[in-house]
């Protein structure tokens, strides 16, 4: 039932409409970092609407009944990942400054079903070994980039733990990948009824 659902165009041109937007609005809310950012680094800076762009393009392909399976390693990864990375940082700053204004739990909410909402797709992609490592690489070269070269999210008031957030971020990448892993390969591999489409 779940999967004709999540099939349906009018339920796809919904989440593409909403992560268009919400795409949109996430570069926007990037943009005084980004101003700031040298242009070598740009790419690897607005992580959550890099998420949502990537799965944006797997919506549009859905839509015309097509597969984009290097897009889809990289949406269901990077989803998961910054949008638990996102809740856990929201979390953390309300436990730092002892409360979180509106945009804290707004954020909290939208990246919760960012992250949902890349998993719940994994019966449609059609990912292989080699989009998992293409994918694997871009999320770890994105931490090496956020944590050692300094160009990571901005929260000014968690900025004294940025050791250990980048040390939960790695291991938050591995467990993305694994993830990805487990809901595409290892799962059409145990049963091969990946024919499910949009209808």
């Amino acid at each position: 039932m779940i999967k004709y659902i999540l099939g349906d165009k009018r339920v796809l041109w919904l989440l593409f409409i909403i992560n268009f937007f919400g795409t949109v609005y996430g570069f926007y809310w990037y943009r005084y970092q980004m101003a700031e950012t040298p242009a070598l680094f740009l790419p690897f800076v607005p992580d959550s609407p890099t998420a949502t762009l990537f799965f944006t393009i797997v919506l549009l392909f859905f839509l015309f009944r097509k597969n984009a399976p290097y897009i889809e390693a990289l949406a269901v990864i990077s989803l998961f990942k910054y949008g638990v990375w996102a809740v856990a940082m929201n979390l953390l700053t309300l436990a730092v400054e002892g409360s979180l204004g509106w945009p804290g739990y707004m954020l909290m909410v939208s990246h919760g079903a960012m992250a949902i909402q890349g998993l719940l797709y994994a019966p449609f992609y059609k990912i292989a070994g080699r989009h998992i490592a293409v994918a694997a690489v871009w999320v770890l070269h994105n931490d090496i980039i956020d944590y050692v070269f300094g160009q990571m999210p901005v929260y000014s008031s968690l900025m004294t733990y940025m050791n250990e957030i980048g040390y939960f971020t790695f291991w938050l990448s591995i467990v993305s990948i694994g993830l990805a892993y487990i809901l595409t390969i290892k799962a059409k591999n145990r049963s091969m009824t990946s024919n499910i489409w949009i209808h």
